[in-house]
């Protein structure tokens, strides 16, 4: 049996973080369920790239890091993402995104 790889994870200088997004949400949230899964809730429609540039622009605040640091590395059409975030420390990644 083959087991996920974690949610956030140390991929040389850069961290992938694995996320389901949750469009047309009623605010824009972070759920950590840790080590399962992590849910952001957007109010962005899944639209012509909303979503996704939603999902960069609230990730990059929540953790501290321009904008350009973040990317959408595979799901770019589904709910299911994988986000490369350039330059960072899983620790810190998941130390930032488990604050508030």
């Amino acid at each position: 049996m083959r087991s996920n790889p974690p949610v956030v994870r140390q991929d040389g200088a850069d961290v992938l973080l694995t996320l389901h997004v949750q469009p047309r949400a009623s605010k824009d949230c972070l759920v950590c369920e840790l080590p399962e899964r992590i849910t952001l809730r957007l109010t962005a429609p899944p639209v012509a790239g909303a979503a996704n540039a939603a999902c960069r622009t609230f990730l990059a605040k929540r953790i501290g890091i321009p904008k350009s640091n973040v990317l959408v590395l595979h799901g770019e059409t589904a709910r299911c993402k994988v986000i490369r975030i350039r330059n960072a420390d899983a620790a810190d990644v998941l130390a930032q995104l488990q604050s508030r």
